[in-house]
C-alpha cells in the first residue's frame, strides 16, 4: 500500500518549482540579499493579509517570541508569563533565554487550547504578559481573554500571540495576530505559510511597538552603530526567504481551505472512539489532531496501513528533564487536562497535496479502528 507521509514538502515545491525558481534567480542576481525590497515587500503584504498596521521579518519564530516578549515583560517586578505547557516548549525557551518565569495554565479538553478562566486565575502582581498559542490552527478567543482580564483587574496586562500554526486564521472578528499587543509568527517549512528555510515576523497594530521591535532584532539599534536599548539581537528575515513567502502568500488561502475540508472529512469518518480536536472559533488546519484511549493502538492502526501519525506534542514543558530545577509555577486551577490529554494526543497528515485518494485511506482507517 502507498505510504501516506505526515506531511511531503516536495509535492509543494514540485506544484510552485518554475515560480520559486525564477524568484531565486531575480533575487541572487540582484545582489541585495538582506534587509532588501522583498523583505519590504513581503512585511507590508502580510500585514495587510493578517489585518494589521505593521510587520517587522525576523530570522525565525523563537526569535519572535523571544523579541516579544523582551518588549513588553520589562518591569524586573513582573518576570512572570502565564501559559500553557502543552504547546511545544517554545514560550519557555524564550522565557528562559531572558529569566522570565513560565505559569503554566490548563487548557479546553476539545480544543486543546488555553483555558480563559484558569488563564485569568493566574495572573497577578506579578504577571508580565500572557501568551495564548493557536495550537494546531485552531483560535482562541483573545477578546474574551482580554474582557476576562479587564473584569478581574488586570486589563493593563499585554497578551502575546503565539500565530507560529495560524497563518491565515480568521474569527472572533478578526484574524490572528490582530488582537494581541503583539503577534508572532513562524515561516518553518511545514507552517501553513512556509519558506524555503527558516523564517519569522513580529505583527502589530502599535507603531511604537513595532519600532522597538525593529530596534531589538537589529542589535538594538537606532541608527546604524547607534545601540540605543539593551537586549538587540541580529535576527534578519532572510530576502530570498522573503521572496519566497510573497510568492507563495496568495495561495495560503486556498491551502487553508483545503486543510480544513480534509479535516472534515476525517471528522466525519472517524469512528465513535475517536474524537477530532477542534476549536469552535475557527481553524487553518495546520494539524489534524485526535484524542483517542489508546494512541499506541491507534497508531499502530495507522502504520499497518502505510499512514504516518506523530505526537504534538509528546512531553508538557513543566516536565521536561532539561528544565529540572528552572523556576516555574503552576496555575491555581493546576493541570489536569493537559496531563490527560498529553497522552491521549496523536496527529494525522494533512497538508494541501494530500490527494484525494490519500484522504480516502485516511477516512478509511478512521472508520475502521475498533478500541
Amino acid at each position: 500500500m502507498t505510504s501516506i507521509p505526515m506531511n511531503d514538502l516536495r509535492r509543494r515545491y514540485l506544484r510552485h518549482e518554475a515560480e520559486l525558481s525564477r524568484i531565486s534567480r531575480d533575487v541572487l542576481a540582484s545582489g541585495h540579499w538582506i534587509s532588501g525590497p522583498y523583505n519590504a515587500a513581503f512585511c507590508r503584504d502580510f500585514a495587510a493579509a493578517t489585518g494589521v498596521a505593521h510587520c517587522v521579518g525576523v530570522a525565525n519564530g523563537s526569535d519572535a517570541l523571544e523579541i516579544a516578549l523582551r518588549c513588553l515583560v520589562t518591569d524586573p517586578a513582573r518576570r512572570e508569563v502565564v501559559t500553557v505547557a502543552n504547546a511545544g516548549g517554545y514560550t519557555t525557551t524564550a522565557c528562559r533565554l531572558i529569566g522570565l518565569i513560565p505559569v503554566y495554565v490548563d487548557i479546553d479538553e476539545g480544543s486543546q487550547l488555553i483555558a480563559i478562566d484558569d488563564a485569568v486565575a493566574a495572573v497577578g502582581s506579578a504577571t508580565g504578559a500572557v501568551v495564548i498559542t493557536h495550537l494546531y490552527g485552531g483560535l482562541v478567543d483573545v477578546p474574551a481573554l482580554r474582557v476576562a482580564l479587564h473584569a478581574a483587574g488586570f486589563g493593563g496586562v499585554p497578551i502575546i500571540e503565539d500565530c507560529a500554526q495560524a497563518h491565515g486564521l480568521r474569527g472572533c472578528g478578526a484574524g490572528a495576530g490582530a488582537f494581541g499587543d503583539l503577534a508572532t509568527f513562524s515561516f518553518y517549512p511545514t507552517k501553513n505559510l512556509g519558506a524555503l528555510g527558516d523564517g519569522g515576523a513580529i505583527v502589530t497594530n502599535s507603531a511604537a511597538l513595532a519600532a522597538q521591535v525593529a530596534r531589538l532584532r537589529m542589535y538594538g539599534w537606532d541608527g546604524k552603530y547607534n545601540v540605543a536599548v539593551s537586549g538587540g539581537r541580529n535576527s534578519r528575515l532572510d530576502e530570498l526567504q522573503a521572496a519566497f513567502l510573497s510568492m507563495l502568500l496568495p495561495h495560503l488561502d486556498a491551502d487553508n481551505e483545503r486543510r480544513r475540508a480534509i479535516i472534515d472529512a476525517y471528522a466525519t469518518a472517524a469512528a465513535d472512539s475517536i474524537e477530532l480536536v477542534s476549536s469552535p472559533h475557527g481553524t487553518v488546519g495546520h494539524l489534524a489532531v485526535v484524542l483517542t484511549g489508546d494512541r499506541h493502538r491507534l497508531a499502530k492502526h495507522f502504520n499497518d496501513r502505510g499512514i504516518a501519525t506523530d505526537i504534538h506534542f509528546p512531553i508538557l514543558d513543566c516536565d521536561q528533564t532539561g528544565w529540572t530545577g528552572a523556576e516555574q509555577r503552576i496555575g491555581p486551577a493546576g493541570l489536569d487536562v493537559s496531563r490527560k490529554s498529553v497522552d491521549r494526543i496523536l496527529s494525522m497528515p494533512c497538508f494541501p497535496e494530500l490527494t484525494d485518494s490519500e484522504v480516502a485511506q485516511v477516512c478509511d482507517a478512521l472508520g475502521s479502528y475498533s478500541p
